[in-house]
């Protein structure tokens, strides 16, 4: 791709699928006008992402060029002089913020914590460890918590649990590849709060709260009447599928560095995520 279409990460753009969960959730919200909404979120969403891609881009110049394949960013590697990166930044983030607000404002409220939290991240949180990845975990929940506000319903406890213990999960997976590949603080400060047994411990840990909390929410009863059936526990095999499928890549196969490019590449993952939202709409559109 062109230096200014890499540099916005558009194949990032994937996770702001989460913005989309609570409609998905929500048979009765499923209108033409929610549709369009969620959309609309979703491009505002993206546009922020990127211009907090930029930011860190821009931040992490120094420390890419030492890293085997982020040097090869349109910054570290000089493809953009930083001016002109900051200028890109200032424009996706008018973009996303005049769009933002324009819909919901609760929508707009949650995408300016979502952007203030990584800009924070940018300058200092991802230097401290466990923070680094947590931050990363409350993205994740911050886009679920913005579709809700999109179509104004209230996002289920175990959901908000789930999609945080699973970005918390990718991005212990993601670390560990730091380390497998011999990365050292020079790199990324928050990697010396860091060793194999720590990350590995603790994956087994999220994993295992992950996989409570999801069978906990198949079986709940209020979640079961809100979405019309009780065979939701189907759905289970594919996430435990999908999980395994991720701790194979991070562990056995040691390449979790880059988990949007492995979620949009891999046919096992999507074959588990396919599955999984397939059942899921027959289960509660059927």
């Amino acid at each position: 791709m062109p230096p200014f279409l890499r540099l916005l990460r558009p194949h990032q753009w994937v996770k702001n699928g989460f913005v989309a969960a609570p409609l998905f959730f929500t048979p009765e919200a499923v209108t033409s006008d929610g549709l369009a909404t969620v959309a609309l979120g979703i491009v505002a969403f993206s546009a922020v992402s990127s211009a907090v891609y930029v930011l860190n881009d821009t931040v992490d110049r120094d420390a890419d060029r030492m890293h085997p394949e982020k040097r090869k960013r349109p910054i570290a590697s000089g493809q953009i002089t930083v001016p002109v990166a900051l200028m890109l930044m200032v424009a996706l983030a008018l973009i996303g913020f005049v769009l933002g607000f324009m819909l919901p404002w609760p929508f707009g409220a949650v995408l300016a914590v979502y952007a203030a939290m990584n800009v924070a991240y940018s300058f200092k949180l991802k230097q401290m460890a466990i923070l680094d990845v947590m931050v990363i975990a409350l993205g994740f929940v911050l886009r679920v918590e913005a579709g809700a506000a999109l179509i104004d319903v209230a996002p289920s406890v175990w959901i908000l649990i789930c999609t945080g213990l699973l970005a918390l999960f990718i991005a212990l997976a993601k670390r560990r590849d730091d380390l497998v590949r011999a990365l050292d603080q020079a790199h990324r400060s928050s990697l010396a709060g860091y060793t194999l047994p720590f990350i590995d411990t603790a994956l087994t840990a999220v994993l295992g709260g992950l996989l409570v909390s999801y069978l906990i929410y198949c079986t709940d009863p209020a979640v079961q009447q809100k979405l019309g059936s009780t065979q939701l526990y189907l759905t289970a095999p594919f996430v435990i599928a999908g999980i395994l499928r991720y701790l194979q890549i991070a562990i056995v196969e040691q390449r979790s560095g880059n988990p949007t490019m492995i979620a949009i590449t891999d046919r096992f993952l999507i074959t588990a995520v396919a599955g999984w939202l397939a059942v899921f709409a027959v289960l509660i559109y059927g």
